[in-house]
């Protein structure tokens, strides 16, 4: 693969600017004592002022904080796309269509719960590739069969997959198969003609993590749903520690998933991740604990070769961190959780 063109180090120098502003465990500490108003103004005074500025005057409390979170993002996403050129722009802008995966899960779980338009509209993460129009479209989709048929006529690369998929979660009752169809649509357009050099050997091996790691966190899922269904049939390809086999096996025990991780090449990188992950008391905390164990991946890949896109996704993954746990301690205090158990619903 040729990187010619692309500009690594000024964007890993952008990035690791951007990276100095993320929030601390220190400023956590203190946006769990805060009102969702106070969490608002603390924002004002960070990377968020722009967002929080512009729409203070339309809303409030945690709709203030939701949109704001949700456009920056988008805004920080953006700006990695316009600093990017060549064959980085083009790795940066494959891996960012995690966020049309994110929406298309997300508006059909919306329709399979039965929640409001505008409700899901707030989770969506207009940092993909599809339009304000399709997702405006797939918002207004009576069911899933129509969401996934809008999917289809809209040319996406999800439509297929979901029409594939469609009966067996018709038949199931559980979105599993229809969430693993969007899983493995989107890691098929990552790993295609992904040809490994110095470049992007690092980002090859974290992509591996990723898939190892979404596989194991379907597998889970499985089991906890209660589903006639077997985990190996819904095998993400491109993983390197698993075989569809043994994921079925591990569906069903989770001491011997951890023990299997703390074998593989993740082991020695991941001890103390993997020690979060044994003392996860719920499905949510486990997936938690993973995604923090993958971080922490991708930051130890990141040293290992600086002017790479490693170090981007590393980015990319810790905002994302961010956003979710500002997120999780406004909606903990809108909610009247105490202190501890906010704590417990962020990373």
């Amino acid at each position: 693969m040729s990187v010619s063109g692309s500009n690594p180090e000024y964007v890993t120098a952008r990035v690791k600017a951007r990276e100095s502003a993320l929030y601390d465990d220190e400023e956590y500490r203190k946006l769990v004592r805060m009102t969702p108003a106070e969490i608002a103004r603390l924002m004002e005074e960070s990377d968020y002022e722009r967002e929080i500025n512009a729409l203070g005057s339309r809303y409030s409390g945690v709709d203030l904080i939701e949109y704001a979170l949700n456009q920056n993002l988008a805004r920080q996403f953006d700006d990695l796309l316009r600093w990017a050129n060549g064959r980085l722009y083009d790795l940066i802008a494959r891996y960012l269509r995690k966020f049309d995966a994110w929406n298309v899960k997300t508006v059909i779980r919306g329709i399979y719960s039965g929640t409001e338009s505008d409700t899901v509209n707030d989770d969506l993460i207009r940092a993909g590739e599809f339009s304000d129009e399709l997702l405006d479209t797939l918002l207004d989709a009576g069911s899933i069969e129509e969401a996934v048929e809008r999917l289809s006529a809209a040319g996406t690369i999800y439509g297929s997959e979901l029409e594939s998929a469609y009966d067996d979660y018709d038949e199931s009752g559980v979105l599993i198969p229809l969430e693993n169809a969007v899983d493995r649509t989107y890691y098929e357009q990552l790993l295609a003609d992904l040809t490994v050099d110095e470049a992007t050997a690092q980002y090859r091996e974290f992509l591996e993590a990723e898939i190892d790691f979404r596989n194991a966190q379907n597998a889970f899922r499985l089991a906890q749903s209660g589903a006639d269904i077997d985990p190996g049939a819904y095998y993400i390809d491109g993983g390197s520690l698993f075989t569809a086999t043994e994921l079925a096996t591990f569906a069903q025990n989770r001491n011997e998933l951890i023990e299997a991780i703390r074998e593989s090449r993740y082991g020695d990188d991941l001890s103390e991740a993997l020690n979060q992950i044994e003392t996860a008391d719920s499905l949510i905390q486990f997936e938690r604990a993973l995604d923090n164990a993958l971080l922490e991946y991708s930051d130890t890949l990141g040293t290992v070769h600086p002017l790479s896109v490693t170090p981007v996704i590393s980015y990319i993954l810790a905002k994302e961190r961010e956003v979710d746990n500002i997120r999780a301690i406004a909606r903990g205090r809108e909610a009247g959780l105490s202190d501890d158990e906010i704590k417990k619903e962020f990373m």
